[in-house]
Parts: structure tokens; C-alpha cells; sequence
């Protein structure tokens, strides 16, 4: 069962960015997320968790994710062995 949690910070109003990445992830991942949750918070919490392991931290990476990049480590965990096409093909590139 996979599962991502994504926590916000409330008052800084990062519900719509939440709302946003989460809906990017569950189109992405239809049919590999089971669940996703939501995670009102204070103090300017910006986390992502999948499968219970953090794969972001606002706080600790200095910032957001770019949505390709988060949907690389959500994948990373949840189904390593799925080729994300361009978002793949994009990274490679520039390394």
C-alpha cells in the first residue's frame, strides 16, 4: 500500500501549492497511490513523505520541489522501477 502524506503550514497559506503537487502526484501515480493526506500544520512545515519516508523539506532542502523532481522521488519510492518518460528523459539531459 502506498501512501503519501504531505504537511503544510496553514498560516502560510500553502494549502493551494499542497492541493496542487498532491493532484500532480495522484495523476501521475493513478493506480500506484492508495492513499494521500493532507496535513495542516504551523511554523512554516513544508514536508512529503512517502511511505512514511521523507522525501521533502522545505526547511531542510531550502525550499519548494519542482514538481518534476518531486515526482522523481515519490517514484524513487513507491514504484523505483517506472520510467517517467519526458520528466526522465529532461533530467538526464542536464546532467
Amino acid at each position: 500500500m502506498n501512501k503519501i502524506d504531505i504537511k503544510y503550514c496553514a498560516k502560510c497559506r500553502w494549502l493551494m501549492r499542497s492541493t496542487w503537487m498532491a493532484q500532480e502526484i495522484l495523476s501521475t501515480f493513478d493506480g500506484e497511490v492508495d492513499e494521500l493526506s493532507l496535513h495542516p500544520g504551523t511554523g512554516g512545515i513544508f514536508e512529503i513523505y512517502a511511505n512514511g519516508e521523507l522525501i521533502w523539506s522545505r526547511k531542510a532542502m531550502g525550499g519548494f520541489p519542482e514538481i518534476t523532481e518531486l515526482k522523481q522521488r515519490v517514484r524513487d519510492v513507491i514504484a523505483p522501477e517506472r520510467d517517467l518518460g519526458c520528466i526522465d528523459r529532461k533530467t538526464q539531459k542536464v546532467n
